[in-house]
């Protein structure tokens, strides 16, 4: 990847550019939907040189670059180093099948407008991308909230519904209430220094309480965007309501510049560290990993059940980010880097499944006007393009090998084992519980996808329209097909991800772990070969060979006898239905049994001598009625109270302004 004609820097710049030429071009297209055949693909071709750009600037020497732009004495100042080039590769590749998907998706698609979603579109992935090279706060936060807007055009595209007004209207709140968070961290930062520039912050010195407090704030902030539970609610809200290719792009590379910004401002910008910071971000973590991935497996929306297990997979990063911070307190930067390693390759994993995931919900919904569970079945038959690339991404999340998702899980389950290094007892005691929370959360994570996949693709159609359902087309099935590329050569060969994620680690931690320092092509290890490794192509031949004898054995023991023919045993039911299948319902019933303290459940359970018996469930976050809805009255309460100030005659205005005269005089005099 060095082979770049120019610096890593400058490649991605010009590829920001080229986006915003083809965001303008595009808004000229207006209602052209042929106009998707050239202008996504070019922004495909975009993404992947940035991809290579951000490879090239792994391990190479920082670039700097000062634009003149923004307000006067306030240039961009931008920087790609070794974390940037990493989320700088992640946003890449994943823009890069998103990009090819959407010629597809937006040509055969009723709304939105492809000129102004294009625009949107453009916006949205050039200001992920200057978020990543802010070099100052002025930049980062004015990236920030322009990412904000734009994704909030693109989730409310189809704005003629009302839920999908207040589902981007509950974005849009939770964004501004983070953003102020960072401004509060930012200030914080920068309160020591005349300067507004992350090279001047790095130069201050703040004492360990301020320190507390900016870490907190950017925690706060940073969650809100990455969907960090209790403030996830706009999550599984927003997800339902946006185009599929902007999910994957919110769920792929958005919520992943929120995981950049805490490891920018906690292992970069802030030099004092506590152990209690990694044990806060290490519960908050692993709650939210539990959380989500117990409401993913009692959802009946497909793209609410990928929204609520992109809420478990952010917090298995944060939990991963908590780690490395107990263990660099600790005094053990070589465990620390293992744990922050993992983390990072985790962050690109979840971007390629969970991206991938999406893109093919969108494609069974264009295909069959379904997203709900209930009215899906048998697509395998009809899509089996979109079933066989979902099917790497359903393996892929769920951890099994030798997909990518279980190296990952696998590298920071090692990181976890070594807590025994840790010199604190207390800690010690701690991070075994969080190891098996982490484990059973991984575990879920696989019965959710047995969920998705076997009722959405698996057993017979709900819906006698299902059968004339039609495959996904040639763009749709590239796009998917890019990720679906990327995912198994990272199961295959993860060592040089790996090694690069190691790089990125030693740069914030100051230290490497010992497995992590050749780029090993076949072979991983969290600290050495002899302790424990990891062979992905072995594991694959493994499998193969398995599957190669078993078909060898079944085709001899068949040879020269003619093949029979017969239905299947059918339990002794003369003809069996799609309605004797798993319903989501039945799947999600024994985790609504066993952890229902945790949902909101209401239930209308039928007469046994009601002629025409319904039964309904509806199952609630609890956070939402304990949380939100609370804030929300008490808001609505002081703007009554606030609306009472104008309701009144001009003699009460004078009277208003009279004894504030006198209230201030007052003061003056005290």
């Amino acid at each position: 990847m060095s082979g770049l004609p120019l610096s890593p820097l400058a490649t991605v710049l010009g590829v920001m550019a080229f986006w915003l030429v083809l965001g303008l071009l595009g808004s000229f297209a207006g209602h052209e939907r042929d106009s998707c055949r050239l202008l996504f693909p070019a922004s495909a071709a975009g993404g992947l040189v940035l991809a290579f750009a951000g490879g090239a600037g792994i391990g190479a020497d920082p670039g700097l670059a000062r634009l003149p732009f923004g307000l006067p004495d306030l240039p961009f100042h931008l920087r790609l180093d070794n974390l940037s080039a990493f989320f700088i590769l992640l946003a890449g590749l994943t823009a890069t099948g998103v990009s090819l998907f959407s010629t597809g998706y937006f040509r055969a698609s009723s709304s939105p407008a492809p000129g102004p979603a294009f625009l949107q579109y453009q916006i949205f992935l050039v200001a992920m991308v200057l978020v990543i090279l802010a070099d100052d706060t002025y930049v980062f936060l004015l990236a920030w909230e322009t990412m904000a807007l734009a994704s909030y055009f693109l989730v409310v595209s189809d704005h003629a519904h009302s839920e999908v007004r207040s589902a981007g209207l509950l974005y849009l709140i939770l964004a501004h209430v983070g953003a102020l968070a960072l401004l509060g961290c930012f200030g914080i930062l920068q309160g020591e220094t005349a300067s507004h520039t992350f090279e001047a912050i790095r130069a201050g010195a703040i004492t360990p309480e301020w320190s507390t407090a900016a870490f907190a704030l950017a925690l706060f902030g940073f969650g809100a965007k990455a969907g960090f539970v209790p403030l996830h609610a706009w999550l599984p809200e927003a997800h339902p309501a946006a185009p599929s290719p902007v999910s994957a792009l919110m769920s792929g590379i958005m919520l992943k510049t929120a995981i950049y910004g805490l490891l920018r401002v906690t292992f970069d910008l802030l030099e004092v560290r506590s152990p209690g910071w990694g044990v806060a971000a290490l519960g908050l973590g692993l709650l939210g990993a539990l959380f989500g991935v117990m409401f993913a497996a009692v959802q009946t929306d497909m793209k609410r059940l990928l929204a609520w297990s992109s809420i478990e997979n952010i917090g298995v990063v944060l939990a991963a980010i908590g780690l490395a911070l107990v263990f660099h307190a600790s005094r053990l930067p070589a465990l620390s880097a293992l744990a922050l390693a993992a983390g990072l390759f985790h962050c690109l994993n979840h971007a390629l499944f969970k991206s991938l995931l999406f893109l093919a919900t969108g494609s069974v919904m264009h295909a069959t006007a379904q997203r709900s569970l209930g009215h899906l079945g048998g697509l395998i038959h009809h899509m089996p393009w979109v079933a066989g690339l979902a099917l790497v991404g359903a393996l892929g999340i769920a951890g099994l090998p030798p997909l990518n998702g279980f190296v990952s899980e696998w590298m920071l389950l090692q990181a976890f084992l070594l807590s025994p290094a840790l010199p604190d007892s207390y800690l010690r005691m701690m991070v075994p519980v969080a190891t098996a929370a982490l484990v059973l959360a991984a575990a879920f994570a696989a019965y959710v996808m047995v969920k998705f996949y076997g009722i959405v693709f698996l057993g017979q159609p709900r819906e006698t329209d299902l059968k004339q359902a039609p495959d996904a087309d040639f763009w749709q099935r590239s796009g998917m097909g890019f990720i679906a590329g990327c995912c198994v050569l990272l199961s295959i060969f993860p060592g040089p991800v790996m090694h690069r994620a190691s790089v990125v680690a030693q740069s914030l931690v100051g230290a490497g772990h010992a497995g992590g320092t050749a780029p090993g092509v076949l072979l991983i290890a969290p600290v050495s070969a002899e302790r424990a490794s990891y062979v992905p192509a072995a594991c694959l031949a493994v499998l193969a060979a398995a599957v190669l004898s078993t078909y060898l054995v079944v085709w001899i023991l068949r040879r020269g006898r003619p093949a029979r023919r017969a239905p299947a045993w059918d339990c002794g039911f003369p003809a069996q239905t799609a309605r004797m299948q798993d319903t989501a319902e039945g799947f999600g019933q024994p985790v609504k049994q066993i952890f229902e303290v945790f949902f909101r459940i209401e239930r209308s359970v039928p007469s046994p001598f009601d002629p025409e018996p319904r039964y309904w469930s509806r199952t609630g976050d609890r956070l939402w009625y304990a949380l939100y809805l609370p804030v929300t009255r008490l808001v609505d309460l002081l703007s009554e109270w606030a609306s009472l100030l104008q309701r009144g005659r001009i003699h009460r205005y004078l009277i208003y302004s009279f004894v504030t005269l006198l209230a201030l005089l007052i003061l003056i005099r005290a």
